[in-house]
Order: structure tokens, then C-alpha cells, then sequence
């Protein structure tokens, strides 16, 4: 069962920077690979990327451009010389479940965690999520947005959706998350690669979700800073995904 216990809680709106482990705190040899699914984010890419590479984490940060129509490609040229950054540039826009596929599977860190491109997750709370991992305490680390005293999504209908949609997830799988939905999902490598991830665009949280439910992995939730961007600012989810969504919490809790 995930816990909701956390040593970087904070009650406050916008809780401190948590603890980060200094370099030789990690294992010898440890990589955290951070994968970047892009679609028509050149507003905010370069801007998440320098957030990222500033983490005091070992890693690697893989961004697959989905087939961008605006300027991302270009936006991503003068980053090319950063040795810890490969891009990769899909032929065809196949939605964000396919591009982080492609993310997975060129991963070689020893933990993978999934990064979105629009500035509303922040990768400094990456080292605190991987604490339970590195010390044994889960195989999986869920980043929550709604653990905080006070919600950190100001939407009421984006929060009344992710309620709904987490409460089926944990009705299908016996988990008892906060934010199944969650884009930070901290998984090791090898965990991640033997999992058969089919769904194409967001329904990948529903059935990576359900998949590692039902691999016996011990999830953990933590607390997350959120600042949710609208549809105005080019959020990209919509009900079609959510009606898909509860296809995926029912399917794959039985099959892949």
C-alpha cells in the first residue's frame, strides 16, 4: 500500500526546497534518467531543461520531441553541446504515452522518472522522491499533488477529475493513492522496461498504474509542488482522455 508519510511535507502552500543529497551521498555510479515528452512546447522547453539540468542528481534527461509543428526544434538547437542531454525527433506526432516509450526504452539510468515540458511540475523535488527507493522503503515513489493542506491545483473541476479517475484506479487495483494521474512516477529501470506499455496518449498513467499494481510493487506517495496551466496556455488533456482513462483502469487490472 503507498504511504502518504513524508519527511519533505509541508503544510504551507509553497513548502521549502527539500533536503537534496550531495554527490557523494548517491551510490557509485547511481544515473537518474529523466525523460521529456515534447509536443509544441517552445515557450516553456528550454526553460524546464535548464530547471532540470540545475537537480543535484546524476542523470541523464532524454527529451523525444513528438513531431512538433511549432518552434520546439529550433528552441532545443542551442542545447545540443549539453553532454547529459539527447534529443530525439519522432517522424510522426503519435500522442505522449508513444513518445515516452521511445523515452524508455533509449533510457540506461537506474531509475526513470518522467518530466513534463509545460513548467508545472518542479524537478527540485526529484531527489526527495528518490529517498524511499534508494533506501528500500518502495520499488515506486508517486509524486502527489494533493497531499498538501492546501490543494495545489486551483481547478476544482481538474481536481474533481483526478478524484474521480484515482478512486477507480484504487477500487480496480487495492491501492489507496492520492493522484494516480500524477506525471511524476519515480520507477527503476528495470521495472519499467518489462512492463508492456501499449496506450498511445494519456492513458499511460491508468495502465502503468494498474501494471505495477498487479506486479506486487510497493508504491509510496509524497508530496509535490503543482502550478497548473488551462487549456488557454496550451494544456493538452481532455474528456476523450478521461472516458479512455476508465477503459484503462478496467482493462489492464487483468491483461496487458
Amino acid at each position: 500500500m503507498p504511504s502518504a508519510e513524508s519527511p519533505c511535507s509541508n503544510p504551507l502552500p509553497t513548502p521549502a526546497l527539500p533536503a537534496s543529497p550531495a554527490g557523494p551521498e548517491w551510490p557509485a555510479g547511481f544515473k537518474l534518467t529523466i525523460v521529456i515528452p515534447v509536443y509544441n512546447e517552445q515557450q516553456t522547453v528550454a526553460e524546464i531543461l535548464r530547471r532540470v539540468r540545475a537537480v543535484p542528481i546524476p542523470k541523464e534527461i532524454i527529451v523525444v520531441d513528438d513531431c512538433s509543428t511549432d518552434g520546439t526544434r529550433a528552441a532545443l538547437e542551442p542545447l545540443a553541446d549539453w553532454p547529459e542531454l539527447r534529443v530525439i525527433h519522432k517522424p510522426q506526432n503519435a500522442g505522449k504515452g508513444a513518445a515516452l516509450r521511445t523515452g524508455f526504452a533509449a533510457a540506461t539510468g537506474d531509475v526513470v522518472v518522467v518530466q513534463d515540458a509545460d513548467l508545472e511540475y518542479d524537478p527540485n523535488d526529484l531527489p526527495c522522491l528518490l529517498g524511499p527507493i534508494l533506501r528500500g522503503e518502495a520499488d515506486v515513489v508517486y509524486g502527489s499533488r494533493y497531499l498538501h493542506a492546501q490543494p495545489q491545483d486551483p481547478s476544482f473541476l481538474h481536481r474533481l477529475g483526478n478524484q474521480i479517475l484515482t478512486w477507480a484506479s484504487n477500487l480496480f487495483t487495492g491501492l489507496r493513492l492520492t493522484d494516480m494521474e500524477t506525471c511524476y512516477k519515480m520507477i527503476p529501470r528495470p521495472l519499467l522496461q518489462s512492463l508492456d506499455i501499449q496506450q498511445n496518449r494519456f492513458g499511460f498513467e491508468p495502465e502503468v498504474t494498474a501494471k505495477l499494481a498487479r506486479r506486487g510493487a510497493r508504491i509510496k506517495e509524497l508530496p509535490i509542488r503543482y502550478e497548473s496551466r488551462g487549456y488557454e496556455e496550451g494544456k493538452k488533456i481532455g474528456w476523450r482522455d478521461g472516458v479512455n482513462a476508465f477503459y484503462c483502469i478496467v482493462r489492464y487490472r487483468w491483461r496487458d
